[in-house]
């Protein structure tokens, strides 16, 4: 997953153009990339020695994340400065392509372990 974000956002500024965009495409992925990452680590840990916690540690982990994308998307539109247009394509993309990620990763861990 990193390395197909990374490589997407990099390829995705440089046709953008490197300079007007870079800061926005790789801020815009970074949030939701370090989110599902750290998600998906949890999952595959909590679901190896105990699945019947599983539920409750994601919904705890929803909560969660609702606090960290609220604050990530305000400290980088108000604090950061980003111009909000590219940004926000980025973050939504990422957004949305990182999250069906995990969830078709989610099926295959459940589908395996009966």
């Amino acid at each position: 997953m990193t390395a197909a974000s990374v490589g997407t956002a990099v390829a995705a500024a440089g046709i953008a153009g490197w300079q007007a965009t870079a800061a926005e495409v790789l801020l815009g992925m970074l949030g939701p990339l370090a989110a599902v990452t750290v998600s998906w680590v949890l999952t595959e840990r909590i679901y190896a020695r105990e699945p019947a916690r599983l539920t409750g540690v994601m919904i705890g982990a929803f909560g969660a994340k609702m606090v960290f994308f609220g604050a990530y998307v305000a400290v980088m539109l108000m604090a950061a400065g980003l111009r909000p247009g590219p940004f926000v394509a980025s973050f939504t993309s990422y957004f949305i392509a990182l999250y069906l990620t995990e969830a078709l990763l989610m099926r295959r861990l459940f589908a395996r372990s009966g």
